[in-house]
């Protein structure tokens, strides 16, 4: 039953294998990515509820040139 969701019957194919491995790879990366990008939201949210702005810490005094 396993082979036949594996989708081959014998031994391991040493690419199918490899192609597991990367996608295994790439799923803790997203993940680690997605825990990264929530706590980046929380702390942002926690500064909205206290009034912090992001706009704040910008110094306005500086001008830069406009992109045209």
């Amino acid at each position: 039953m396993a082979k036949a969701l594996l989708g081959y019957v014998g031994g391991s194919d040493p690419r199918v294998l490899a192609e597991m491995r990367r996608l295994q790879q790439r799923v803790q990366d997203l993940e680690s990515e997605l825990v990264r990008m929530q706590a980046e939201n929380d702390a942002l949210s926690v500064a909205a509820r206290h009034g912090d702005s992001l706009l704040d810490s910008i110094d306005v005094t500086k001008g830069e040139p406009a992109l045209t």
